[in-house]
C-alpha cells in the first residue's frame, strides 16, 4: 500500500499504553511524526505546544475524554482532522462523533491497514486544505497587507521580500524585538517556490540546548533517559518547506556548530543517531543581537553568521517608521473589536499621544496598547486616559527596577554599589571567555579602566 504520511505529524490520546504503542509501530515505519498523550489534559497541552496534522482520540479515556474534546477543538476553531477511535462500536457513539466534526471513527479492534489508510487519508485533506487556504491568501493578500506600513524604510522591507523571496537562499531577519520579523519569515515562505511545503517555526531561545538539539535534528530510540522512541526534528518535518530559526543568537556553541554543517553540507544526524539525513529546507532566521558583535565576543560564530547572512533584512524600529503609526492603530482598532462590534473609535488627543510615544516595543507594544485601550474604553471613544503610556517602562527598565527592588534592604548603599560592580565585572569576563578587552566593550568602558577596576577587586 502506497502511503504519504512522510512530514505528517499525528497526536495520539490514549489512555492504554499497547494502544499507544501499536499506532506508533503502524504510523511511525511510514514517515509519520508521532505525539502521544495519556489523557485529555495532556493532550490539550500538547496541541498547545504543537498543532498537529492528525489526531487520535479514544473516547473513553481521563478527562476531558475524546468526544469532549473534540467539542473543545472545535468551538476554539482548530479544524485539524481528528478520528475517533473506541471500543463502544454502535451507531449511536458514531453519530454524536460526527455530529461534533470528527473525520472519522473507527472501533477497537482495528486493523493496521485500515488505521493506515485512514489516517493518510485525513492527512492528504489536511495537507489539501492549507494548501486551498494558502492560495486564498495569495490572491486577497500581498506582503503590504500582512505588513502594515508605506513608510519609505517598509518599502525598502517589501522590495527586498520581493527579490528574494523566490530563490533558496538564506535570509537572516535582524531587528528589535517586536518589529515583526516572524510575518517576514512567513512572507518569504507564503511567496517562494516552497509555498506548499511546511512552514517550522522554532524560537531557540525557548529550550535548554539538550532538548534544543533533539527538537531540531531529532532523537533516535534510547538516545537519552526518556527517549522511548524515535523522533523526527524540525528539520525532518520542514522537508520541501521552510524552518525559521527565531533568536538564533541565543543557540549554544554546540548547536551553533551543527547548525554550520547543515547550512555548509545540507546534512544532519539525529541525535544517538549515525545516519546522514538531508535537510531539504530552506533556512531563515531572525535575532535582535549585533551577531558580528557576538563573534567578536566569542559568543556566536562568526563563520556561522556569514553562512545565515546571505541576505539580511532589517526590520525597522517603529520609531524610524512614525508615519505608519496611523495605519497601525487603524489596522489593530479593527483587530481587537470589543465584543465583536465596530471598531472603536480614537481621541485626536490620544492618536498624538500615540505617535509621539517613543515605543521601545515596537509593533508588539503598541498592538498590546491598543488591545488593553479598547478594553478599558469598553469599546467607545479611546481617550489618553485608556493609554496608560505614563506606565509604561521599557524591558530594561523592567528587568532593572525588578532586580533594585529585591536588593533595597538588603545592605548600604555603598555596599550595594561595590558589590553590583564587582559582580558586573566578572559577569562581563565569564561572558568574554576571559577576553578582557571584549569584556571592556560589552561593559562600555575602555579596557585600561576595566583592568584597573578589576585590580582594585
Amino acid at each position: 500500500m502506497t502511503t504519504t504520511l512522510a512530514g505528517g505529524v499525528v497526536l495520539i490520546a490514549d489512555d492504554e499504553e499497547p494502544i499507544l504503542d501499536l499506532l506508533r509501530d503502524i504510523l511511525e515505519p511510514e514517515g509519520a511524526s508521532v505525539r502521544t498523550a495519556r489523557s485529555g489534559r495532556e493532550a490539550l497541552a500538547a496541541l498547545e505546544a504543537e498543532e498537529p496534522d492528525v489526531a487520535i482520540f479514544d473516547v473513553r479515556m481521563p478527562p476531558p475524554d475524546g468526544l469532549t474534546l473534540l467539542k473543545t477543538l472545535r468551538e476554539r476553531g482548530i479544524d485539524l482532522p481528528v478520528l475517533i477511535i473506541t471500543a463502544q462500536d454502535s451507531s449511536t457513539m458514531t453519530i454524536e462523533a460526527m455530529q461534533r466534526g470528527a473525520y472519522d471513527y473507527l472501533g477497537k479492534p482495528f486493523d493496521p491497514d485500515e488505521i493506515l489508510h485512514t489516517v493518510q487519508r485525513a492527512l492528504e485533506h489536511r495537507r489539501l486544505t492549507r494548501r486551498v487556504l494558502d492560495l486564498e491568501r495569495q490572491f486577497s493578500q500581498d506582503p503590504r497587507d500582512i505588513l502594515i506600513g508605506r513608510s519609505g524604510p517598509m518599502q525598502h522591507v517589501y522590495k527586498l521580500i520581493g527579490r528574494v523571496a523566490g530563490s533558496d537562499a538564506t535570509v537572516l531577519i535582524t531587528g528589535e524585538s517586536g518589529t515583526g520579523k516572524e510575518l517576514v519569515a512567513h512572507v518569504l515562505h507564503r511567496n517562494s517556490a516552497r509555498r506548499e511545503g511546511p512552514f517550522i517555526a522554532v524560537n531557540c531561545a525557548a529550550l535548554p540546548e539538550t532538548l534544543l538539539e533533539s527538537e531540531l535534528f531529532g532523537h533516535e530510540k534510547g538516545a537519552f533517559t526518556g527517549a522511548m522512541a524515535q523522533r523526527k526534528g524540525r528539520f525532518e518535518q520542514a522537508a520541501k518547506g521552510s524552518i525559521f530559526l527565531d533568536e538564533i543568537g541565543e543557540v549554544s556553541p554546540t548547536t551553533q556548530k551543527k547548525l554550520l554543517r547543515v547550512l555548509q553540507e545540507r546534512t544532519f544526524e539525529r541525535v544517538g543517531g549515525n545516519a546522514l539525513l538531508k535537510a531539504n529546507v530552506r533556512v531563515i532566521a531572525a535575532t535582535n543581537r549585533d551577531l558580528i558583535e557576538g563573534a567578536r565576543a566569542g559568543n556566536f560564530r562568526e563563520d556561522l553568521y556569514y553562512r545565515l547572512n546571505v541576505v539580511n533584512i532589517h526590520m525597522p524600529a517603529l520609531r524610524e517608521r512614525n508615519d505608519d503609526i496611523p495605519l497601525l492603530i487603524d489596522h489593530f482598532l479593527r483587530k481587537h473589536r470589543f465584543g465583536g462590534g465596530e471598531a472603536a473609535p480614537i481621541s485626536d488627543a490620544a492618536m498624538e499621544l500615540l505617535q509621539n510615544h517613543a515605543w521601545p516595543g515596537n509593533v508588539r507594544q503598541l498592538e498590546n496598547t491598543i488591545e488593553r485601550a479598547v478594553v478599558l474604553a469598553q469599546g467607545g471613544l479611546i481617550g489618553p486616559e485608556h493609554l496608560l503610556l505614563d506606565r509604561t517602562l521599557t524591558v530594561h527598565e523592567q528587568m532593572l527596577d525588578s532586580a533594585l527592588a529585591r536588593l533595597l534592604t538588603v545592605a548600604p548603599l555603598p555596599q550595594l554599589l561595590e558589590e553590583l560592580r564587582a559582580r558586573l565585572l566578572t559577569l562581563a569576563l565569564e561572558r568574554c571567555h576571559g577576553d578582557r578587552a571584549a569584556a571592556a566593550r560589552m561593559l562600555g568602558i575602555s579596557e585600561a579602566l576595566f583592568t584597573s577596576v578589576m585590580s582594585d577587586e
